[in-house]
């Protein structure tokens, strides 16, 4: 099968997101400036759609491109290994830019940085419950007592929704079935396929790529519910970036959609475009998240 050494390395980046201790890690950068000049490098970290490698594909073409708009600054990409190390980063205030999703955006806000676009269009942006086609699921009354996966307690489209959608359905989230946080995406749609999970939440960038990558995997998928959409990730920047630098790379991305160019950069993002946006459009989750915690669960456990 032709799919099968790609299969196989997805299994082994499984594991490695399994293990309990992690290596140290050290951000993952794309690009050089030449030695000894005055280039101020400010990293871009992006929440873990996809393991280091996919992101770097999708995600560099646009860094890329926003390094051929910026005068005398560059952007470097930083991945990061699971949903808690992305939260520590930006915690921490370390990267100058972040494309954190909407729930992350809330955190963010509080330590300092500030939304200057939306990435990607509101329907897009919601759970998907994926099984596989023999497992005779039909309706989520079906997986009481079985295993449901998802990416990390903190991921908003493939966790906090599809619980949500699970609560309002009659499932009790703590007692009903068994909930298994597995680091990332991919992770979440192939315990599925494996049967380790009866169904895996992630949402629809993520689940287009698997299809694309994966298509003998994925064919034995399939979408069994959909939770409705809300706001999609947003780009913050930083309180200290200095103006220039922020208004070039938020007139770029705002500007991406209008070209053959860009659009084959948001293309290989899985992403329509980006949106004008601020702070307060993300009023919204805040008051999603204040009911998700008010009847469900709180998103951290300290």
């Amino acid at each position: 099968m032709n799919s099968l050494p790609a299969l196989f390395s997805l299994l082994a980046a499984m594991f490695l997101v399994a293990c309990e201790r992690q290596p140290v890690e050290k951000p993952l950068q794309y690009s050089n400036a030449p030695v000894g000049d005055n280039t101020v490098s400010y990293h871009l970290a992006v929440h873990p759609l996809h393991n280091p490698e996919k992101l770097s594909t999708a995600y560099q073409p646009l860094v890329d491109h926003l390094n051929r708009q910026l005068t005398g600054d560059r952007i470097v990409l930083e991945a990061s290994r699971d949903y808690q190390a992305f939260e520590q980063k930006f915690r921490g205030r370390e990267p100058a830019f972040l494309l954190p999703n909407p729930w992350q955006t809330l955190q963010a806000i509080k330590v300092g940085y500030h939304v200057i676009a939306i990435a990607g269009d509101a329907d897009d942006f919601r759970g998907l419950f994926i099984i596989r086609k023999d497992s005779g699921i039909k309706q989520p009354a079906d997986l009481k007592g079985k295993v449901v996966s998802y990416p990390s307690p903190t991921a908003l489209a493939a966790a906090i929704m599809p619980q949500y959608f699970l609560h309002t359905r009659g499932i009790d989230i703590g007692r009903d079935i068994q909930n298994v946080y597995v680091g990332s995406q991919e992770s979440s749609i192939m315990n599925v396929y494996l049967g380790k999970s009866a169904a895996g939440a992630t949402w629809p960038p993520p689940w287009r790529l698997f299809q694309k990558d994966y298509p003998a995997e994925a064919a034995q998928l399939e979408v069994v519910w959909q939770t409705p959409p809300l706001i999609n990730n947003s780009v913050m920047v930083r309180d200290d970036v200095p103006e220039n630098v922020r208004e070039q790379v938020r007139r770029t991305l705002l500007e991406l959609a209008q070209t053959a160019q860009g659009r084959a950069i948001l293309d290989g993002m899985q992403t329509a475009r980006f949106h004008a946006a601020d702070d307060a459009s993300y009023d919204v989750v805040r008051k999603y998240i204040e009911r998700f915690e008010n009847e469900v669960r709180p998103v951290e456990r300290n």
